[in-house]
């Protein structure tokens, strides 16, 4: 007797998901054979890890909030302060380590701000062209054409030194990137078939951008991204160094190295341990995204 197949089963989870899960596959095989972007990861994986974890393991907490302990101040790196102490006794660990999370928030919030102007003006420029397009790009032109931290630093100059000042002059400055990027990439894909096809169907000029070109352009903003957060948190830091950016006792990297470089070069470890710690941050987030760009670009995979 031979057994009846029955047809009409319903198919499992892995048939039905088979294209993403092998897409998924082919993305980790990808990132897992470039070593660059596995160290980039090894890095950010520890910078989360500090974002996390950090405040509960710091072993002077009160340091970051601007304690003073005058008697031990200028201490090199010991058993009891792995970094050394800065010029009032703080815990120059502590701080380095609590500073990771303030980088953390410069970051998203820098170009989480500069995506929210940047990509729908990219859009709407790519996509309705004309008189609207022209003007938007050419006022992107103009911020491109002054160097972002000069200009950033005009800002400052006129809003007043601080960290939230800091961010929003870093942001205005940053968005005209993603313009150019998303308007370029529009203007590929409103062309493309099934775009064409969506709006002979009669598909609405929103649904077309939120559905069709929206989602693929997702690609290279991520990779954008995952470069920007790197460079967004060094710029802050170069504000910080110039003392527009976040002011003493905040603890950020940028400040830190500002008022340790008065202290060199006897004192080396108050400016190179939070140097390094911006070093090795940027340099992450930078090899992070040559990663996924790999990942992302077809044409990288060839």
């Amino acid at each position: 007797m031979t057994d009846i197949i029955d047809t009409t089963a319903e198919p499992t989870f892995r048939e039905r998901h088979a294209s993403t899960i092998r897409t998924w596959r082919l993305y980790a095989r990808t990132f897992r054979n470039n070593g660059a972007a596995m160290l980039g990861l090894i890095i950010i994986a520890g910078f989360m890890f500090l974002v996390i974890f950090g405040p509960s393991i710091v072993p002077y907490p009160e340091d970051a909030l601007g304690a003073t302990h005058i008697e031990k101040k200028l201490q090199p790196p010991s058993a009891e302060h792995w970094f050394g102490t800065d010029e009032v006794g703080n815990d120059v660990f502590t701080r380095v380590v609590i500073g990771a999370r303030v980088s953390l928030q410069i970051g998203l919030i820098i170009t989480g701000i500069s995506m929210l102007i940047g990509v729908p003006l990219g859009i709407i420029a790519g996509y309705v062209g004309g008189w609207v397009e022209e003007t938007i790009m050419r006022v992107t032109d103009v911020f491109l054409s002054i160097p972002g931290l000069i200009l950033a630093i005009a800002i400052v100059g006129v809003l007043g030194p601080g960290i939230g000042n800091a961010m929003l002059a870093i942001s205005l400055v940053w968005w005209p990137g993603y313009v150019r990027l998303v308007q370029a990439k529009t203007l590929s894909l409103k062309s493309a078939i099934y775009v064409d096809a969506a709006r002979s169907m009669g598909a609405s000029k929103m649904r077309i951008v939120f559905v069709h070109i929206l989602p693929n352009c997702l690609s290279p903003i991520i990779v954008k991204v995952s470069m920007d957060m790197g460079m967004a948190i060094l710029y802050a830091a170069s504000l910080g160094f110039l003392g527009l950016g976040a002011q003493p006792p905040f603890p950020e990297w940028g400040a830190m190295i500002s008022v340790g470089r008065n202290y060199l070069p006897d004192w080396w470890w108050y400016s190179f341990f939070p140097g390094l710690a911006i070093f090795l941050t940027v340099l992450g987030f930078n090899l992070l995204g040559d990663g996924l760009r790999d990942i992302l670009d077809p044409k990288g995979r060839e």
